[in-house]
């Protein structure tokens, strides 16, 4: 199976998830993954930067009409909804929140799903609420890889815990067996 993108949802713990994750893959890392964190309303990009200076790949923030590209790694902008059209560009609301979040894991999610249908990889990682449980649903609906972080390896395992107690997922790893797992699938398409 061919992914065409990885989506990532994080809230409480997630910083140091993100750099674990986005400091371990490879240059040659092709699949772009798209990321929500959930942030205040008013952070700055301070830690964009702070990944950018971890990480292989080029990580920026998300821009309206942006059409995705491989290698890189996206980034919820504070207090707008990401979202994923069919021509797989980005749309950015400022809707109401979900899951008393905005950005919403739930939102980018489901729509991922339809963009991508079974070409997506959905990961629930730390977290201190039940956003993405929705969404990883949706995913593994439209034929998707559900993969969620390993509660007992989470700081904030509420989120992991929620996904898992809706759905069948595909894997429960650690932060390292994931980057593992996901580099292993992105070497395949080469």
């Amino acid at each position: 199976m061919q992914y065409e993108a990885i989506v990532i949802g994080v809230s409480s713990g997630g910083m140091n998830a993100l750099k674990i994750i986005s400091s371990a893959l490879p240059v040659n890392f092709s699949t772009p993954i798209i990321i929500v964190q959930h942030l205040s309303a008013h952070s700055d990009s301070h830690w964009i930067k702070l990944l950018n200076e971890k990480s292989l790949l080029d990580v920026k923030e998300a821009d309206e009409k942006e059409k995705i590209v491989k290698g890189t790694i996206y980034i919820a902008p504070p207090n707008y909804h990401l979202l994923i059209e069919k021509d797989k560009t980005f749309s950015l609301t400022i809707d109401e929140r979900v899951s008393f979040a905005r950005p919403s894991i739930d939102v980018l999610f489901e729509s991922a799903a339809e963009a991508y249908k079974n070409k997506l990889i959905g990961i629930v990682l730390t977290g201190s609420n039940h956003d993405g449980t929705k969404g990883i649903k949706r995913i593994k609906e439209c034929g998707g890889l559900a993969i969620i972080q390993d509660p007992k390896t989470a700081e904030s395992a509420y989120m992991p815990k929620s996904a898992i107690d809706a759905i069948e997922p595909d894997y429960i790893l650690s932060l390292e067996n994931i980057v593992e797992l996901l580099i292993k699938i992105d070497q395949q398409k080469e």
